[in-house]
């Protein structure tokens, strides 16, 4: 956990710098400026953690129902790169919003408040729980249903409000 919130932090506060660089440049009237906060800003989209998320609980259905052995290479392989990955982004989010804060663009603040960051907490808390979810047998079936209903909700379902 520590790692994890190692990492977040030191991508936000350099996603951060980035955008507030990008914006300083912009703010001269370098066009180059502009070009950067675009591609901070293209990446700083909370709709990115739903596809992640269907990958995630499909690789988290496959811990459920596989024996051990093959279960730890879905995790290592497949599941660890995707929480780092949510982690990452989720971090890149989070530094562009507070460096366009910082720079007198109070409403931003407001797109933290969009409920497709619950896909990143979903992605974020189960990796944090799922050798529980292994041990128990119980656990592990129902989890197994779970992560197939969210799995096929991310897939399938278009989250349009």
């Amino acid at each position: 956990m520590s790692k994890a919130l190692t990492t977040f932090a030191l991508v936000a506060v350099l996603t951060g710098l980035l955008m507030a660089l990008s914006l300083t440049v912009a703010r001269h009237g370098y066009p180059y400026g502009a070009i950067g906060v675009r591609r901070l800003d293209g990446i700083a989209d909370a709709g990115m953690f739903i596809p992640l998320a269907a990958a995630y609980f499909f690789s988290g259905l496959l811990m459920m129902i596989l024996p051990i052995r093959a279960a730890s290479i879905v995790l290592t392989h497949i599941a660890d790169a995707l929480f780092w990955t949510t982690v990452v982004l989720l971090a890149a989010i989070i530094g562009c919003l507070v460096a366009r804060w910082a720079f007198g663009q109070w409403d931003v603040l407001r797109a933290l408040l969009n409920w497709r960051f619950l896909f990143a907490a979903a992605i974020i808390g189960c990796h944090f729980v799922m050798n529980e979810l292994r041990r128990n047998v119980l656990l592990r079936s129902l989890f197994f249903v779970i992560f197939a209903a969210a799995t096929l909700a991310c897939l399938f379902w278009s989250f349009a409000l």
